[in-house]
């Protein structure tokens, strides 16, 4: 085991996003590869770690529970695997106080990876699942006994490749340092768990409204838009989309908000909190825009930069949707 995935569990979950930084460090302490997966997670790659310390990554990782706990108060989940891809896997079946592993023997992760279902997999999302489980493959065991040319024809051609060597254990990802700063996240937790569709709308409106503010304020745009939806279990799905182009207009971060919350296809969810993150974060001046002649897009930002200024004098409350107002 080389590679930790660890989720973070603070008391108060709204305040994951602002314990992750020093726990960032905290693994840093123990290795300078650390990928930051906002709001509450990191990969680590513990390679070098394991020689220095002479323990491993499994060791480590009781180590790593143990600071977490006695210098934040926070516990975490670990995931351990040798690869990332097998880590974050290995995270979905791990519990505080227990760190779940995947052996390194190649025929131990297909063994490990053959009953779980096609979801399981990251990057993997609703539709494709649901296009292979229509052809019987619902599986991770079935889609790497699957012949290639299947896959390619069902999923793509890329896809299908990728699909079929992640099914069958081969994991070619790797930890990329990366540093949390560049990114905005905005949660919603609901009271009680959720189950109503019109509501978790509100809430993105509400976090997409609170992003794009945000980054105005500080004269950035971002690139990409992720949505995560954690559920009354504890689990949690992710989805990230590129933007056609760099904004920070809380209307355009709204609509693909909704888009990414549509294709979920989540029926009857119960869900405990979303959370929006702004990505890939750069100056607002050096961003580059598709002209637009629509009067009604450059009356919606003429607005918007009017309310952004009432906000800024009177409280960030003081001018919202209304859709939010009842």
């Amino acid at each position: 085991m080389t590679i930790l995935c660890v989720r973070f569990q603070p008391p108060v979950r709204h305040e994951a996003e602002a314990a992750l930084p020093g726990l960032l460090g905290l693994l840093e302490e123990f290795t300078p590869v650390v990928e930051a997966l906002p709001p509450d997670g990191a990969l680590a790659d513990l390679r070098g770690a394991e020689r220095y310390f002479g323990r491993s990554a499994v060791e480590l990782a009781s180590v790593i529970r143990v600071r977490a706990l006695a210098l934040y108060g926070v516990d975490c989940v670990i995931g351990a695997g040798p690869g990332p891809m097998l880590a974050r896997m290995a995270l979905r079946d791990a519990r505080p106080g227990l760190t779940r592993t995947v052996p390194e023997g190649a025929d131990q992760v297909r063994e490990f990876l053959a009953g779980k279902p096609v979801a399981a997999l990251p990057g993997v999302g609703t539709a494709t699942a649901r296009t292979l489980g229509e052809y019987g493959l619902d599986t991770l065991g079935r889609v790497a006994a699957a012949p290639l040319s299947t896959l390619q024809r069902l999923v793509g051609a890329k896809a299908g490749r990728e699909l079929r060597e992640k099914a069958s254990g081969i994991d070619r990802g790797r930890v990329v340092p990366n540093a949390v700063s560049r990114s905005l996240a905005a949660e919603r937790p609901f009271d009680r768990d959720e189950l109503d569709p019109d509501r978790h709308r509100r809430a993105l409106l509400s976090a997409a409204g609170e992003l794009g503010a945000r980054l105005r304020a500080l004269e950035k745009v971002c690139r990409t838009l992720t949505l995560t939806v954690r559920y009354a279990d504890r689990s949690s799905t992710t989805r990230s989309r590129t933007l056609g182009e760099p904004t920070a207009h809380s209307a355009a971060l709204t609509r693909t908000a909704y888009s990414l919350y549509e294709a979920l296809g989540l029926q009857r969810a119960r869900v405990r909190a979303v959370v929006l993150r702004a990505e890939a974060l750069g100056p607002a001046d050096q961003a580059s825009y598709q002209l637009t002649f629509d009067p009604l897009d450059e009356k919606v930002r003429r607005v918007e930069e009017v309310a952004d200024r009432v906000r800024a004098r009177f409280g960030p409350g003081a001018v919202i949707p209304g859709a939010l107002a009842a």
